[in-house]
């Protein structure tokens, strides 16, 4: 069954246009973080949401299309990596979200962010709610939009750094990834930034 809009009916009044944001890619070694916000209608909220990391590729990209289908509103924006480099990862999510939600179409009353942080500038009230992907349906829900949209573009630019191996580990810090790293040293898709914590100065 998954998720209901139970969660979000406990916080604000029924038909309230509740938004949900969340982001990913927040630990990944190169690429963007990449955030989504999503208005569900909730006559039409598709089954089986939950938080991203717990379902598998196939089911995601299953759920992707229904949200996008749907939903009320959807919204992606993405902070690239020299961006990330220059105010921190954590500004840079936070960035993300707030473009996320300032991009949809409908505007919302209510805005519910996963983690710890409301990010600078929402137009409408938000709450944080920490592990809120796996707690409410709009927040599961742009965690999928999220996490398989930005899956998808690290895939197509696997086709542009080959030596890289993105189309199988997406930017995070595998094994793989870190032999390909020692061998070709980064490209203009990793984060330089996060470089310096895996590397003694000079290695790349």
């Amino acid at each position: 069954m998954g998720l209901t809009l139970a969660f979000e009916h406990g916080l604000a009044r029924r038909g309230a246009l509740i938004a949900g944001v969340d982001e990913v890619g927040r630990g990944a070694l190169a690429g963007p973080v990449m955030a989504a916000a999503v208005i569900l209608d909730p006559a039409r909220v598709p089954d089986g949401l939950d938080d991203s990391k717990r379902l598998s590729a196939a089911r995601r990209a299953s759920l992707y299309e229904l949200i996008l289908r749907d939903a009320r509103a959807v919204a992606l924006a993405c902070v690239p990596a020299r961006a990330i480099d220059d105010i921190n990862i954590r500004q840079a999510s936070l960035r993300a979200m707030a473009r996320a939600v300032a991009g949809l179409v409908t505007a919302p009353e209510l805005v519910l962010v996963d983690g710890r942080d409301i990010p600078a500038g929402l137009a409408a009230g938000a709450l944080a709610i920490v592990g809120g992907d796996g707690k409410a349906a709009s927040i599961a829900a742009a965690s999928i939009i999220a996490k398989v949209s930005r899956d998808r573009q690290m895939q197509r630019l696997a086709a542009h750094y080959p030596q890289y191996g993105f189309e199988r580990h997406v930017g995070y810090g595998t094994k793989l990834h870190l032999a390909m790293l020692a061998r070709h040293g980064p490209s203009d898709l990793h984060r330089a930034s996060f470089m310096k914590k895996i590397a003694p100065a000079g290695a790349f």
